[in-house]
């Protein structure tokens, strides 16, 4: 089936079946190898993309789901400004030890930051909820998330 999908402002033409997951045409047909295979039940976060903006799990979104959307993958989401915020404070921080993970906790931090720029703890819990960091860097991905959020409140 051929499926032309918008991923990082471009058109992709692929042709694959419509139920095949978003994740393996980034990954096998695209080649954008950022967006990671985790669990493959949308439980540890790692394939974490943004589909018009939403933190969405790519290993269990049909492609034939997303039609016209927008879709950005962690190549280009430091492009956006919450994206190269959060992965500024990413690096100040020193979040990433293995780093398999990052790119799904990137993807969801920075959904966050774009539509709330002043969470709270809560709010923070709630985005990240589901996102798995199997080295336990959950206290640098919290202070990391709050710089960034700071850094958005200078501007203003």
């Amino acid at each position: 089936m051929a499926l032309t999908i918008k991923v990082n402002g471009q058109n992709h033409s692929v042709d694959v079946d419509g139920d095949t997951p978003l994740l393996w045409v980034l990954r096998d047909v695209l080649g954008m190898t950022g967006t990671k295979f985790g669990c493959g039940m949308a439980l540890c976060g790692a394939c974490t993309v943004h589909i018009d903006g939403v933190a969405t799990r790519s290993c269990v979104t049909p492609v034939d789901s997303v039609g016209e959307s927008q879709i950005t993958t962690i190549e280009a989401i430091g492009a956006t400004k919450a994206g190269a915020k959060i992965q500024k404070a990413w690096l100040d921080n020193e979040v990433v030890q293995c780093g398999y993970c990052q790119s799904g906790q990137i993807m969801s931090a920075s959904a966050l930051l774009a539509s709330n720029p002043h969470p709270t703890d809560s709010d923070i819990d709630d985005a990240m909820f589901g996102n798995i960091c199997r080295c336990g860097t959950y206290v640098r991905i919290r202070e990391a998330i709050k710089k960034a959020a700071q850094s958005a409140g200078q501007e203003g």
